[in-house]
């Protein structure tokens, strides 16, 4: 199944919100609590948290960083 393009945005920043989401998620709750018990629901609840603030903030940021990017850069 295929989407139509007018949707690239939406899923460009669904994409990388869950990769950088449940990457920073992990790591931090890993360093922050270590291999103890309760991890899984300590990193479950952190990263839910964490895509509930990173995906508006990615479809906020992303056309503000696409046109950041295109001033500063030459075809």
């Amino acid at each position: 199944m295929r989407l139509n393009a007018k949707y690239s945005m939406l899923l460009t920043a669904l994409f990388m919100t869950l990769a950088l989401d449940s990457s920073m998620t992990f790591t931090m709750t890993t360093l922050m609590t270590g291999w103890t018990e309760g991890f899984l629901q300590r990193y479950i609840g952190g990263w839910i948290i964490g895509f509930i603030v990173g995906l508006p903030t990615s479809l906020i940021v992303m056309p503000l960083v696409r046109t950041l990017v295109k001033n500063l850069t030459v075809e």
